[in-house]
């Protein structure tokens, strides 16, 4: 308390009172927040993540929730991936497919008291300043721990659509019509109702063959099927063709309904063995149908995830070798930002294995650096990992990547106000259309350091020399200049306006 009197009396005394002059004209290189994509995974299915378990009370859920999001932000985070379709079901209020096993207990059950996980998650999100993205399973229809099926499942309901896998799981054929359909106006339905920042699906397409029991994908109805209409294509391409078709349709109805709701994709992290040279393992490409690479080739997605879960001296799966390849097949230039398993850096492991992958890929994809990590348990579970982390790569905030194919018009810039003569280091700000701006960065500068503070959608002000305080251990170094701007949905930031304070030029 003695200090920050003492600092404010210098202030005082140097400044006389505190105005702020008029606008300076744009300065011709403004500082920069720094930019990078910062997820977790964070799985429903089998309760792997949230909720815990199922048959949580709404409290109990919504508790979980915020302890989730608190440590994301927390820990400079900026976006969340959570799984709200795992298996052709719904953590959330649909009338197209039932509520999940995983929230109630009870397919088809909603929570009580009456609330929606989704939009109660997507809310706490962004009031945390983190993305929230929808992660859906297009083709899974039943899992080995959902419980039973309802009259509405998928299974039951439109039984023609699915098969049965030799391990009991159902899935629904991928090169049938109504399945696509289905899957579609799920996603056109979320994105239409919710105000979520992407739409995400991950590595299940054409089910792994060992859920099969080694056995090529149950389809032979539907595969003579095209065969009698005259399909001229293999199998193999009969699949993936259908695949390819279902993922553009899904990116072109998501920019049709809002154009600044990312799509992302994270596929296996190996399209093929061989690809490049030194790579073995699993084929993609032949066991799942799925071309990633041809996606990733055409800019049907706005974000690539690689399931990139091995170590950087993993030879035959090396993390920066498969990286580079894939970056080498970015010819859309779309954002690269690798799934990494931060298990390995876990407190039994090395957490350096997780820091040096998040400092491969800054120096790698330096125009759009980003991970998701798989999953957020390793960071609850871990905190070696957490202060690894909050110490090193994510000590300082960071805006996510602009994704400037969608959209490169930057918002109207904030309209500052004077604070009054009790609070002289408040800076205040408003906007004219608040619904166009996600966040908002304040710039401040003493001596002739920038530094920045991100901030909020509903945040309206910030005590500057709190800030300088934290940032500079107890400098008395006297602030000369801020600047506050004004970040959208797609990620573009206003213009830079340099504000001066009275007596300080």
């Amino acid at each position: 308390m003695v200090k920050r009197i003492f600092q404010l009396l210098i202030v005082f005394l140097s400044l006389n009172s505190l105005q702020l002059v008029k606008a300076q004209k744009p300065v011709e290189q403004p500082p920069k927040a720094m930019r990078e994509f910062r997820a977790a995974w964070i799985a429903s299915v089998a309760n792997i993540n949230w909720p815990s378990k199922p048959g949580l009370s709404t409290a109990e859920q919504q508790k979980e929730a915020i302890v989730l999001l608190d440590l994301l932000q927390s820990l400079n985070f900026n976006a969340a991936i959570l799984q709200i379709r795992p298996q052709a079901d719904a953590l959330y209020k649909s009338d197209l497919e039932p509520w999940s096993y995983f929230l109630t207990g009870e397919q088809g059950k909603a929570p009580n008291p009456y609330y929606d996980p989704l939009e109660f998650w997507v809310e706490a999100a962004h009031d945390r300043g983190l993305e929230l993205h929808v992660w859906l399973n297009p083709y899974r229809a039943h899992h080995l721990s959902g419980g039973g099926e309802s009259a509405t499942s998928v299974v039951k309901s439109k039984p023609e659509l699915v098969v049965k896998l030799k391990d009991g799981q159902y899935w629904m054929d991928p090169s049938l019509k109504g399945v696509q359909d289905q899957s579609a106006a799920v996603v056109r339905d979320i994105v239409k109702r919710y105000d979520i920042d992407g739409v995400h699906f991950d590595d299940y397409f054409y089910p792994y063959d060992s859920y099969n029991g080694g056995a090529d994908f149950p389809d032979n109805l539907s595969w003579v099927a095209y065969q009698q209409s005259g399909g001229k294509l293999t199998r193999s391409d009969w699949r993936r063709e259908s695949i390819n078709t279902f993922i553009e349709r899904i990116y072109k109805e998501i920019k049709a309904e809002k154009k600044h709701v990312k799509f992302g994709l994270s596929p296996f992290g190996i399209w093929r063995p061989g690809y490049p040279a030194s790579v073995e393992g699993y084929d993609q490409y032949e066991k799942l149908y799925a071309d990633a690479k041809l996606w990733l080739n055409k800019g049907w997605i706005d974000y690539f995830t690689p399931q990139l879960y091995w170590k950087v001296n993993d030879i035959p799966h090396s993390f920066p070798v498969l990286l580079g390849w894939w970056q080498s097949e970015n010819t859309k230039n779309r954002h690269l930002w690798p799934g990494m398993n931060v298990g390995l850096g876990g407190d039994d492991k090395n957490v350096d294995e997780i820091i040096n992958q998040i400092m491969v890929t800054r120096g790698m994809l330096p125009q759009s650096p980003g991970a998701v990590h798989w999953s957020i348990a390793a960071l609850v579970k871990h905190p070696l990992l957490r202060s690894g982390l909050k110490s090193g790569p994510y000590k300082n905030q960071a805006l996510v990547p602009a994704s400037e194919w969608l959209d490169r018009k930057g918002p109207a810039k904030p309209i500052i106000t004077v604070a009054p003569k009790d609070k002289l280091w408040e800076v205040r700000w408003n906007h004219t259309e608040k619904s166009d701006v996600f966040k908002w960065v304040v710039y401040f500068k003493y001596g002739n350091k920038w530094s920045y503070k991100i901030m909020n959608r509903k945040d309206e002000s910030l005590d500057l020399m709190a800030s300088i305080e934290n940032g500079t251990k107890g400098s008395r170094t006297l602030l000369s200049s801020f600047a506050v701007t004004a970040i959208d949905r797609t990620g573009n930031e206003s213009e830079f306006i340099e504000h001066q304070i009275g007596g300080a030029n």
